[in-house]
């Protein structure tokens, strides 16, 4: 069964005594969670119908006790064990023989839905097989296509914006939320259609916002690094580096982002020093508002000397990038490294 089927069972009163919630798409679980305690709890009556076990400690007892007592004053009663792979990793083979055993006597009072945050459940497990058989197996996957357009439109106009759907597709493909391997969720695309929200002023989402504000926040990440390797802490450079790797950021754009704040640091700091106005730097570096106050900020945190020796040690990699079979993650993290190490 997959999300739709699912909301559709819901909208339609159709509940399994038990379902296994998995897949990567958290925010969806999150969600489905919270329509199910809407529709089926009374707010006045929750701490009794609305059930959550949570962490390693739970055993089996724990969820009998809570799906063994009848709901009060209502049809339904809701128990969620919120990451079974901790239990089970704790209670063993005796623990996933009874719960799957019991999965197939609960009661039509009762749904329990068993969370696998970890999208790794053992498929040859009691458990699983006793969900599946009763066919409460839902998988929560990234959405894509229509309906990925329809949430992120849907989700402009929670804020009063709209934006085109030629718009919806090119903030889709800058966000990195569909790309391959990608671990971004609805959460961290949600967060981005905040941050534009929050900087445009016009009710219309234009293609110019979009990259102004994604970009902004890779350019955040990439001063931090460099603030990182200032202070010396290549444990918290790499660290911030493999942030933006994991989030699908390509291994030259962020090489090329840095090599451009380093070289627009190094500018503004020349220009400076023969004497130059803040106007007339922001001119020939040709930058907006806030690229220029954030350069100008953090150069002052940068010495000319380590601006240039960073350089230098770029361009002895770019070199050796073109004339080796390096890998590249690997070859940046040792730039990394290196530029962590410059006095």
């Amino acid at each position: 069964m997959n999300y739709k089927e699912l909301i559709n069972d819901i909208n339609n009163n159709k509940l399994n005594t038990v379902y296994l919630f998995t897949g990567i798409e958290k925010y969806l679980i999150d969600k489905t969670i919270d329509m199910l305690r809407e529709k089926y709890i009374d707010k006045s009556f929750e701490t009794l119908n609305y059930v959550v076990l949570d962490g390693k400690d739970i055993d089996f007892d724990n969820i009998l006790d809570a799906c063994e007592t009848l709901p009060f004053m209502a049809e339904k009663k809701l128990v969620i064990i919120k990451d079974i792979n901790e239990v089970m990793e704790n209670k063993g083979t005796d623990f996933d023989k009874r719960l799957g055993e019991y999965i197939s006597k609960l009661d039509h009072y009762l749904t329990l839905i068993i969370i696998d945050k970890s999208n790794s459940l053992n498929k040859t497990s009691n458990i699983y097989k006793a969900v599946k058989k009763l066919g409460g197996v839902v998988e929560f996957n990234k959405l894509k296509g229509r309906d990925l357009n329809a949430w992120v439109e849907k989700k402009f106009k929670e804020y009063n914006k709209n934006i085109s759907y030629g718009n919806i597709s090119y903030f889709i493909q800058s966000s990195s939320y569909s790309t391959y391997n990608s671990l971004n969720t609805l959460y961290d695309l949600e967060n981005e259609i905040l941050k534009i929200v929050n900087y445009t002023q016009e009710k219309e989402i234009s293609k110019e916002d979009i990259d102004l504000v994604l970009s902004r926040t890779l350019d955040t990440n990439i001063f931090n690094l460099l603030s990182y390797l200032n202070r010396r802490d290549s444990e918290a450079a790499l660290r911030t580096f493999n942030e933006l790797y994991i989030s699908n950021e390509p291994v030259q754009r962020i090489l090329a982002m840095i090599i451009r704040q380093i070289r627009l640091m190094l500018s503004y700091k020349l220009y400076r020093e023969r004497g130059d106005t803040e106007g007339s730097i922001q001119k020939k570096l040709q930058i907006k508002d806030y690229e220029f106050k954030r350069i100008s900020k953090e150069s002052s945190s940068f010495s000319k000397e380590y601006l240039l020796q960073a350089l230098e040690l770029i361009l002895r990699l770019d070199i050796k990038q073109k004339t080796s079979s390096q890998d590249e993650k690997l070859a940046l993290e040792m730039l990394i490294i290196q530029l962590s190490q410059i006095m």
